[in-house]
C-alpha cells in the first residue's frame, strides 16, 4: 500500500497520533526494514510537525540514533541494488525529520559524524590516513546524508558553510568517479542554494588546483554548477583555461563537458549582447574568448559550427565527418545572413535584454539592415490570400514599435537618426524599402529627429526615386513622409526644414490634393502651427495668424526678389526645384486656411490668406509686358510659379473641382493676368529667343500656355476670345518665320532658333486645338492657314548645325556646346510629325491647285499617303526611339489607308516601328506608350480584319508570335494588345452601336488569338510574382495609400489579359449572328485545346502548367455555356462527357461535372446519353464513374425543367445501386452519396410503381444501416467528409452562376494556386469600358457560398481520396499490419485491454520501464519510440512536449500507440528534477551513451525499475546530466560505423530489458 494512503487513514481512524509513533516504529522495525515503511514513518512525523504535535516525543532521538543511524552505516548504494538505494534514501528523509523536531544536539552529532567520515575518506583517497576509521561502510551514504542535512545546518548556523566545501571540493577532486559524481551534482549545489556561499568562493578554491591534471573533475564541478550560475566566470581567464584544455583532453566525456560549458557560455554572451573581451596576462598571450553585441548573430552561427564539428569529430567516422567539412571554412568567416536568422530575431522579444539602447541599435541599423535589402524575404507565406501584408513586414513592425516603446526617451532620436542613415547608405530595391518605410511609419508618434532626421530621410527619397516600380515608389514616399511626421520634434525643426522636405516628395506619385495624405499633412501643419522653431531670420510673430501663412507669404516675397541687373547667369532657366516648394507650400497653407476658417473666409476679399500669397505673383505677371525692364530671371520665375500653381491644385482624381474653393480662387486670381501672360509669351516666343538656352524657355511658355488654355476653355466666349487673337498672332508668326527660311542661306544661330520655336509653337497650336474643340480653334483662318502650309511643307526637314568656328573650342555663337544640337534638330523633327499627324487625323482637303503645286500630301488619297508613308519610315531612321510617338500615330492612319496597294512599304514600317518598340524595352518611361502607339497601328480594324492570306496578315501574325514571346517575360505586355483588340471589336461610346457589326466581322478571323488570351498566364519567376502581389496590396489599400490616386493604374498584371478577355465574352449577344458563330469557334477550339492536353505527355501534377491550362478552358467553357444553344450543344456533348472520362485534376473535374450538370438542364433530351456513360469500363470506371455519380447528387438540378420526372428517377436509381456495391471504396462513397441525394428527390416526388414499392425497404434499410455504420473509423470520417464537402453541401449550379464563383471561388476551395484566383473587383475595373451590361452576374449573390471554407476532402482522379483507402482489393502484394482492436473496442476499455495484454506477456500491467525521450528533437523518432515503448509494455514514455503526438508525422510512425501509452511531458530543464525524483522512487537511471566507462548490453543485468535516458540525435546525452546517471550502457558493435539511430538504440535496450524480465519470469521470450 502506498505510503501516503497509510498516513492518512492512520491519522482519521487511529488514536491521537502521538502515541501511535511506538507502535508505529515497532512495526518498521519488527522486520527487515524496507523502503515503505521507513517512508510512511517519516510522512507520519512531516504530517505531525505540519500540525505542530508530537513534538515532546523523546523516542526521536533514539529514532535517529538506534534505528537509522545503525541501518546508514550499514546500507551500500550498489548499482544493481535498487531497493537497497532506495532504502538509504529513506532513511536520510527520515534522519531529516528526526533532527527538524528533535533537539539541536541531534542534527549537531549526526552532521558532525558525516564530517568525520567525509573528511576520513578525501585524507585516505589524497594518502594522509591510513583508514578511513569506523563508521560507513558507502561513502556516497554519506553523501547523501549531508545533502539532506546541510541545508538544515546551514539555516540554523549559516557559517557552518565554510567547514563543509573544502571537504566537498576535496572530494569531487580526489574522490571515486561515482562519489566526485554525487558531491558535484548535489551535495554542493545544496551549498550554494541556501545563499551563504557563490560561485566565486567555489573557484577561488578550485582555481588553485593542480593544472592540467585536475581538468577532468573541475569541469565535472562546473558542468555540474552551470545552472547554478557558472557561467558567472565566463570573465575569468583562467575558467577559458580549463574549458580549453578540456576541448583537448583524451577522455570523450571530459571534452563533451567542455563542449557544454562553451555552448552555455555562447547562449549567456548572445543573451546578453554586452560587448567583453578577456585581458591578456602578458602580451604574447592570446585572447581566448571575446563577444560584440552588435556581431552577436554572426558569433553565434561561428561557435555553433565550430561545437558541431567538434562533436561530429568525435563520431571518428568518414562518412559522417565529410559532410561537416565545409563548414570549416565558415568558422574563418563571418557569417552572411539568412531568410531563418532573421526571421528568428524578429520574433525574440529585443526588449527584455537591458543593453537594448546601444548595442542592439547597432545591430539592427547595421545588420539586420543588411539583411531586410533582400526582397525574397517579403514573400507572402503559404496560408496568406493575395493581397496580404507579407509576415515578414508585419514583423517588421512589430519590432520598431515594441523597440520604440520600451526605449529611454533619451535613446529614441539617435536611434532613428542612425536608422535612417544606414538606410540612406544603401541602393534599395523597391519591395524592401516600402515595407521598411511602412514599418516606420507604424512607430507611435514621440518627439525624436530634428533637421539631421529630415535631412537623412530626405537621402532615403532620393534612394527611392531610382526604383522603376511607379505605384511602390509613389507608397514609399507616401509611408516616409508619414513617419516624418509622426516621429518629427515640430520644437527642433523649423517651417523651412518642413517645406525642403516636402519638395522632395513627387506631386504625381504621392503628396497631391484631393488626397488622404494631402488631408493629414494639412492637418498635421495646422496643430504644430506655434510649435515649429522660429525661422532665424524671421521677426516676431503676428498672435492673429498663423506661423504658417507668415511663413508662405515670406517664402514667396524672397522667391520673386531678384537682382536688377542679370547676372552671369541670367541666361540659365531657374532651377525648378524653388518653384515646386513655394507652390506646394501656397496651396497647403491655402487648404489649412480654407479647412479651419469659418465658411467663405477665402471669399471675403483680398483679407483671405491666398490674396495674400498670390499678390507678389500677380504683381510681377501684370508686368510681364508693361515693364520694359523687367528682370528675364523675375519673368522666369514668376512663370515657373505659375505653372507650378496651376499643375499641383488640380485634385488627382476628381472629376468635380467646382466645390474646391481654393481652387476656384486661385483660378480667379490667375485670370486677372492672363492677357499680360499671353502678350509677353507672345512676344517671346515670335521675336526674343535667340539662344539654345532659350528652348528651356519655350517649353516653359508652352507649358504655362496649355494650363491657361484648359482654364480658358471653361471660360465661355469671353475668355476664349483672348485665346484666339493669341493663337491666331502667334500661328501667323510662326508660319512666316518658317517660310523666309531660304534652303540655299546658311541660317545663324537666332534664325535657327526661331524656326525651332515657331515649329514648336505651331506643334502647341495643333495639339490645343484637338484637345480643347471647345475653343473652336479649327474655324480660325490662322488654323485653316496652318493646315495648308502643314501640307505643302516637306518632310523631315533637318537643321543644319550652326557655324561654329574652332578658335571658340567648338561653341555655338551663344556659348552653347555644339554637342546638343542632334537634340534641337530631332524636337524640331518631332514637332513636325505632331502637327502632321493633327493634319491627318483632321483630314483636312487641299484645293486641286495647291495640290498640283505640291508633291506632298493634299488629301487622304492612296497616292499622296504613299510619301507620307515613306517619310515616317525615314524619319523612324533620323529620330531617337523616345521621340517617335507622333509618328507613329500618323502611321496609325497611314498604313490601313495603303495596305492593299502598298503592302510592302506597310510591312516595312510595321517591321522598323517593331525594332523601335524592341530598342526602347529598358525605358519604362517611353516603351508603353510607343508599344501602345504600335500596336494601335498593327491592328487597326482594317488590318484586323484581312482574311486571305497575304504578306500582311502574316505580318500580323508573326508580330502576334513576338508579342506573345516578349510577353512571357515582360508583364503587361499582352493587357496592351487584348485591351485594344476587345475595344476594336466592341467599341464603346456613342459610335458603339452605329460601327458594332463592321468592327466585329474581323473578330472572327482571330479566334486562336482570343484562345490565347483566355489561356494566357505564364508561370513567371518569383521575383515577378512578388511584385505583382505587392502591387495587389498596395491596390488594396484604396484611400489610405495616396499613391493609388495620385499614381495613374497601370493594370499591367497578367490577370488582366484573361480578364479583358473574360469581359469581352460577357458582352456577347447568342442571338447576334455573328457573336454566335465566334463563340461557337472559340468554344470549339477550346475543346481541341483540351483533348490536345489529355493527349500530351507532359507532367500533369496539381498546379502543374498543364492543369493550369485545363482549369483555365473549362472556366472558360463553363462561361460561354449560356450563351450557346441546343444545336450547337449536341455537336459537343459526347466530347464533354469524353473530358470528364479523362484523367484529370480535381478542380477540373468539378468545373466538367459543373458544366454537364447546366447542359443537362438546360437540354434534357441529353440525359440518355448521360445514362451510358456509367457503362462498365475497366479502363475507365475509376477514373470518370466518381465524376458521373457527382453530378446526379445534384438530379435536382439536372431535372429542374423536367415536369414527368419519373422515368429519370427510376433510371438513376437503377444506374446508381450496382455501384453502391463496388470493391472500391470511393466508389462506393460517391454512389451512397447520389442514392442518398435521388431518394430524397423520388420522396419528394412522390414517385410510385411496382419496383419501387419492392426497392423501398432495401433502400431505405440500406441508408439507415449506412447512417449508424458511418459514425466511426475511417469510414464514417469519410462520410462526414465527403457531405460537408463544398459541392455537394453548399453549391448550388444555378444560384451560384457567376463570375466570382468561377475563377475565384472554385479554385479557392479546389487546392489551386492563388496565382490562379481572380477576385471579382478586378473584373468590375475592366467592365467599366464597355458600353453594355455583362450577361453574367460579377458576384455571387450568396454570402452563404462565397463564405465557403476548403475542407480536407479532395476529389482525386484516380477514383480514390486522399483521406482514406478502400484497401480490401488492394493487399496482393502488401504487408499486412494486424490491428485486432480497430473497431470493435470502445474507448472506455482501453484500461482493461491494456492489462489484459500485459497480462499475456507474462507481467503485471504496471510495468517498471520507462523510457526518457525528452532530449530528442525529431517527430519521427519520437513517434518510432512511442511504437516500440508500446509494443513492449514500457510504463510511461517522457517527452519534451505533450503536443507532439499530435504531428502528423509522429502519428505516421506511432500508429496510435500514443492512445494506448501513458506519455508525460516533462521539458529539458526539468529533467535533473525528474530524474532525482524517480531514483528516490527506487529508478536505476540508465544512459545509452558511449563513455569510457560504459556497460556492454550483452553483459548487463538490468534491475526491474529501469528509467531509460535516451540522448538527443546529435549531442547525445548533455554534460551536465551524465553525473546523474547510475550507469551507461552501450550497444556492442562490429563495423567501422559506431553510432546508431536513437529509435533503433532506444528499441535494441527496450527489447533487451523486456527479454530479460521474461527470462525472470520463466517465459519464453
Amino acid at each position: 500500500m502506498e505510503p501516503r494512503l497509510v498516513v492518512d487513514l492512520l491519522l482519521r481512524l487511529g488514536p491521537e497520533p502521538p502515541k501511535m509513533l511506538p507502535e508505529l516504529c515497532r512495526w518498521c522495525w519488527e522486520a527487515e526494514p524496507d523502503a515503505g515503511r521507513v517512508e510512511t514513518l517519516r510522512l507520519l512525523l512531516d504530517e505531525l510537525e505540519a500540525r505542530g504535535l508530537g513534538l515532546e516525543w523523546r523516542g526521536l532521538r533514539g529514532l535517529a540514533e538506534e534505528r537509522c543511524l545503525p541501518l546508514l552505516r550499514a546500507v551500500r548504494l550498489e548499482e544493481e541494488a535498487a531497493a537497497g538505494r532506495r532504502l538509504a534514501l529513506a532513511l536520510c528523509r527520515l534522519l531529516l525529520a528526526c533532527c527538524r523536531l528533535a533537539p539541536p544536539e541531534l542534527l549537531e552529532r549526526a552532521a558532525a559524524s558525516c564530517l568525520r567520515e567525509l573528511r576520513a575518506y578525501t585524507e585516505q583517497r589524497s594518502g594522509a590516513a591510513s583508514s578511513p576509521g569506523p563508521g560507513y561502510s558507502d561513502i556516497r551514504v554519506v553523501v547523501e546524508v549531508l545533502v539532506k542535512l546541510w541545508p538544515l545546518v546551514l539555516e540554523r548556523d549559516p557559517g557552518t558553510g565554510e567547514l563543509l566545501l573544502p571537504l566537498a571540493l576535496t572530494a569531487v577532486r580526489v574522490g571515486e568517479d561515482s562519489v566526485a559524481a554525487g558531491v558535484a551534482s548535489r551535495l554542493i549545489p545544496a551549498l550554494l542554494e541556501q545563499g551563504s556561499l557563490t560561485m566565486r568562493d567555489v573557484w577561488d578554491r578550485v582555481r588553485r588546483w593542480e593544472f592540467p591534471g585536475s581538468v577532468s573533475r573541475l569541469l565535472l564541478l562546473l558542468s555540474s554548477l552551470s545552472p547554478s550560475g557558472s557561467l558567472d566566470l565566463w570573465t575569468c581567464t583562467e575558467f577559458w583555461k580549463v574549458v580549453q584544455t578540456g576541448l583537448v583532453h583524451t577522455d570523450n566525456t571530459t571534452r563533451k563537458r567542455a563542449l557544454y560549458l562553451l555552448n552555455r557560455a555562447v547562449d549567456v554572451s548572445n543573451a546578453l549582447e554586452r560587448d567583453f573581451a578577456l585581458e591578456c596576462q602578458s602580451e604574447y598571450d592570446s585572447c581566448l574568448f571575446w563577444w560584440l553585441g552588435e556581431k552577436s548573430k554572426q558569433l553565434v552561427q561561428l561557435w555553433e559550427n565550430y561545437i558541431l564539428i567538434m562533436e561530429t569529430l568525435e563520431e571518428n567516422q568518414v562518412h559522417v565527418i565529410r559532410p561537416i567539412l565545409p563548414r570549416l571554412k565558415s568558422l574563418m568567416d563571418t557569417t552572411v545572413s539568412n531568410e531563418k536568422g532573421l526571421f528568428h530575431f524578429l520574433d525574440l522579444d529585443v526588449t527584455k535584454y537591458s543593453i537594448r539602447t546601444q548595442e542592439l541599435s547597432d545591430f539592427i541599423c547595421g545588420p539586420v539592415m543588411d539583411a531586410l535589402s533582400e526582397s525574397m524575404l517579403y514573400s507572402r507565406s503559404p496560408d496568406q490570400i493575395i493581397g496580404s501584408c507579407p509576415v515578414l513586414a508585419v514583423k517588421l513592425q512589430t519590432l520598431f514599435v515594441d523597440f520604440m516603446e520600451n526605449m529611454p526617451e533619451e535613446f529614441k532620436g539617435d536611434f532613428l537618426t542612425k536608422l535612417i542613415k544606414s538606410m540612406a547608405t544603401k541602393h534599395w530595391c523597391a519591395i524592401p524599402i516600402l515595407f521598411i518605410s511602412q514599418a516606420l511609419e507604424h512607430i507611435p508618434s514621440c518627439k525624436t529627429w530634428g533637421v539631421e532626421g529630415l535631412h537623412a530621410l530626405r537621402e532615403v527619397l532620393r534612394c527611392t526615386l531610382t526604383n522603376h516600380q511607379v505605384l511602390l515608389r509613389g507608397a514609399t514616399q507616401c509611408y516616409l513622409l508619414q513617419a516624418a511626421m509622426h516621429l518629427t520634434n515640430v520644437e527642433l525643426v523649423m517651417i523651412s526644414d518642413i517645406s525642403s522636405f516636402l519638395a522632395s516628395i513627387r506631386t504625381e506619385e504621392a503628396l497631391s490634393r484631393g488626397t488622404k495624405l494631402w488631408t493629414e499633412v494639412c492637418e498635421w501643419l495646422y496643430s504644430n502651427d506655434r510649435s515649429f522653431r522660429c525661422e532665424d531670420s524671421a521677426t516676431e510673430l503676428h498672435l492673429k495668424r498663423p506661423a504658417l501663412s507668415t511663413f508662405v507669404q515670406n517664402i514667396v516675397e524672397q522667391y520673386m526678389k531678384v537682382p536688377v541687373a542679370d547676372g552671369e547667369n541670367a541666361s540659365y532657366l531657374p532651377d525648378w526645384f524653388e518653384a515646386q516648394l513655394v507652390a506646394r507650400m501656397i496651396l497647403l497653407a491655402a487648404d489649412v486656411e480654407e479647412q479651419h476658417c469659418a465658411e467663405g473666409a477665402l471669399y471675403a476679399g483680398e483679407q483671405n490668406a491666398l490674396a495674400w500669397f498670390l499678390r507678389p505673383l500677380l504683381d510681377a505677371l501684370t508686368k510681364l509686358n508693361t515693364h520694359a525692364y523687367l528682370p528675364l530671371l523675375k519673368a522666369d520665375k514668376s512663370l515657373q510659379l505659375l505653372l507650378k500653381l496651376l499643375e499641383m491644385s488640380i485634385p488627382k482624381h476628381n472629376a468635380t473641382t467646382s466645390k474646391d474653393r481654393v481652387l476656384n480662387v486661385l483660378q480667379e486670381h490667375i485670370m486677372s493676368s492672363v492677357e499680360h501672360v499671353l502678350e509677353y509669351t507672345l512676344r517671346r516666343l515670335t521675336s526674343e529667343l535667340q539662344t539654345v538656352l532659350d528652348l528651356d524657355r519655350c517649353s516653359l511658355y508652352l507649358a504655362v500656355l496649355s494650363d491657361m488654355a484648359k482654364i480658358l476653355s471653361t471660360g465661355g466666349p469671353v475668355r476664349g476670345s483672348w485665346m484666339w487673337r493669341f493663337i491666331s498672332s502667334l500661328t501667323q508668326t510662326s508660319i512666316r518665320h518658317l517660310q523666309a527660311a531660304n534652303d540655299g542661306e546658311i541660317l545663324n544661330l537666332r534664325r535657327q532658333i526661331q524656326l525651332v520655336a515657331a515649329r514648336a509653337s505651331l506643334a502647341w497650336v495643333c495639339r490645343m486645338t484637338a484637345q480643347y474643340p471647345e475653343l473652336q480653334l479649327d474655324s480660325l483662318d490662322a488654323v485653316k492657314a496652318l493646315g495648308k502650309f502643314i501640307l505643302i511643307s516637306p518632310f523631315n526637314h533637318n537643321l543644319e548645325k550652326p557655324f561654329c568656328s574652332n578658335k571658340n573650342n567648338g561653341l555655338l555663337e551663344d556659348g552653347s556646346s555644339a554637342q546638343g544640337w542632334g537634340k534641337v534638330s530631332t524636337q524640331y523633327v518631332h514637332d513636325q510629325w505632331v502637327c502632321i499627324y493633327f493634319i491627318l487625323n483632321k483630314s483636312v482637303p487641299l484645293p486641286e491647285s495647291a495640290a498640283k503645286k505640291s508633291c506632298e500630301l493634299s488629301s487622304l488619297s492612296v497616292e499622296n499617303a504613299a510619301p507620307t508613308l515613306h517619310a515616317c519610315i525615314e524619319a523612324l531612321n533620323i529620330v531617337p526611339a523616345d521621340q517617335v510617338l507622333p509618328i507613329l500615330q500618323c502611321m496609325k492612319i497611314l498604313v490601313p489607308k495603303l495596305y492593299r496597294s502598298e503592302e510592302s512599304l506597310c510591312v516595312k514600317s510595321l517591321d522598323l516601328a517593331w525594332k523601335v518598340v524592341v530598342d526602347l524595352n529598358s525605358n519604362q518611361q517611353r516603351f508603353w506608350p510607343t508599344l501602345s502607339a504600335f500596336v494601335h497601328i498593327a491592328f487597326h480594324h482594317q488590318l484586323l480584319g484581312i482574311a486571305e492570306e497575304c504578306p500582311m496578315r502574316v505580318k500580323v501574325k508573326e508580330i502576334i508570335s513576338k508579342l506573345l514571346k516578349i510577353s512571357e517575360t515582360k508583364t503587361g505586355v499582352f493587357n496592351i494588345l487584348i485591351s485594344h483588340c476587345c475595344q476594336t471589336w466592341l467599341p464603346t461610346g456613342s459610335a458603339a452601336n452605329d460601327s458594332l457589326q463592321d468592327s466585329f466581322t474581323s473578330a472572327e478571323n482571330h479566334v486562336d488569338l482570343f484562345v490565347e488570351a483566355c489561356l494566357f498566364g505564364p508561370v513567371f519567376r518569383k521575383d515577378q510574382r512578388l511584385i505583382q502581389d505587392v502591387h495587389t496590396y498596395i491596390e488594396l489599400l484604396g484611400d489610405d495609400c495616396a499613391a493609388n490616386k495620385a499614381s495613374a493604374n497601370e493594370n499591367r498584371d497578367d490577370q488582366f489579359v484573361r480578364i479583358w478577355a473574360i469581359n469581352f465574352l460577357c458582352q456577347l449577344n447568342g442571338s447576334n449572328l455573328l457573336h454566335k458563330k465566334f463563340m461557337e469557334i472559340l468554344v470549339s477550339k477550346l475543346l481541341e485545346k483540351d483533348e490536345e492536353l489529355r493527349d500530351t505527355k507532359g507532367r500533369y501534377y496539381v498546379n502543374s502548367m498543364i492543369h493550369r491550362l485545363k482549369n483555365r478552358i473549362w472556366q472558360t467553357l463553363l462561361m460561354l455555356l449560356p450563351q450557346l444553344d441546343q444545336v450547337f450543344l449536341s455537336g459537343i456533348v459526347e466530347t464533354v462527357f469524353s473530358s470528364a472520362l479523362s484523367d484529370n485534376q480535381a478542380s477540373v473535374k468539378y468545373l466538367i461535372e459543373w458544366f454537364i450538370i447546366l447542359v443537362l438542364q438546360k437540354c434534357p433530351e441529353f440525359i440518355d446519353s448521360f445514362w451510358r456513360c456509367f457503362s462498365y469500363n475497366p479502363e475507365n470506371s475509376k477514373t470518370s464513374i466518381c465524376t458521373f455519380l457527382a453530378i446526379l447528387v445534384h438530379i435536382d438540378v439536372m431535372l429542374k425543367n423536367i415536369s414527368q420526372k419519373d422515368q429519370y428517377l427510376k433510371k438513376a436509381l437503377s444506374v446508381i445501386l450496382p455501384w453502391c456495391l463496388n470493391h472500391n471504396f470511393s466508389v462506393r462513397l460517391y454512389a451512397l452519396l447520389a442514392l442518398q441525394k435521388v431518394w430524397e428527390a423520388c420522396l419528394l416526388s412522390k414517385l410510385e410503381g411496382e419496383e419501387l414499392k419492392f426497392l423501398e425497404p432495401i433502400i431505405e434499410s440500406y441508408l439507415e444501416q449506412v447512417g449508424q455504420k458511418q459514425t466511426m473509423g475511417n469510414a464514417g470520417r469519410n462520410w462526414q467528409r465527403i457531405q460537408d464537402h463544398f459541392f455537394f453541401r453548399n453549391f448550388q449550379p444555378v444560384e451560384d452562376y457567376s463570375l466570382e464563383t468561377i475563377f475565384y471561388t472554385f479554385p479557392s476551395l479546389s487546392d489551386v494556386i492563388e496565382d490562379e484566383w481572380i477576385p471579382g473587383w478586378k473584373f468590375s475595373r475592366v467592365m467599366d469600358h464597355f458600353s453594355f451590361s455583362s450577361s453574367i452576374h460579377v458576384f455571387n449573390l450568396r454570402n452563404q457560398f462565397r463564405d465557403m471554407k476548403p475542407t480536407d476532402w479532395v476529389q482525386q482522379d484516380k477514383g480514390y481520396c486522399l483521406s482514406d483507402l478502400d484497401q480490401d482489393a488492394e493487399w496482393t502484394d502488401v504487408q499486412k499490419k494486424i490491428m485486432p482492436w480497430k473497431n470493435n473496442i470502445p474507448d472506455q476499455d482501453l484500461e482493461l485491454l491494456r492489462q489484459e495484454r500485459a497480462t499475456m506477456f507474462g507481467r503485471s500491467s504496471s510495468s517498471s520501464l520507462i523510457v526518457v525521450a525528452s532530449l530528442i528533437d525529431k517527430s519521427t523518432n519520437l513517434g518510432g519510440l512511442c511504437r516500440t515503448s508500446e509494443i513492449f509494455g514500457a510504463s510511461a514514455l517522457v517527452v519534451s512536449n505533450i503536443h507532439c503526438v499530435n504531428d502528423k508525422q509522429f502519428q505516421a510512425l506511432s500508429v496510435s500507440a500514443e492512445q494506448w501509452l501513458t506519455v508525460i511531458e516533462v521539458r529539458p530543464d526539468q529533467l535533473v528534477d525528474y530524474l532525482q525524483q524517480k531514483k528516490t522512487e527506487g529508478h536505476t537511471i540508465i544512459g545509452v551513451e558511449q563513455t569510457a566507462n560504459s556497460q556492454d548490453l550483452a553483459h548487463y543485468s538490468f534491475p526491474d525499475k529501469t528509467l531509460l535516458l535516451l540522448g538527443n540525435e546529435r549531442e547525445g546525452i548533455p554534460a551536465n546530466l551524465i553525473q546523474h546517471l547510475d550507469v551507461c550502457v552501450e550497444i556492442p558493435q562490429c563495423g567501422i560505423i559506431r553510432s546508431l539511430n536513437v529509435h533503433v538504440s532506444g528499441a535494441l535496450l527496450m527489447w533487451e530489458y523486456t527479454r530479460q524480465q521474461m527470462m525472470k519470469q520463466g517465459v519464453r521470450p
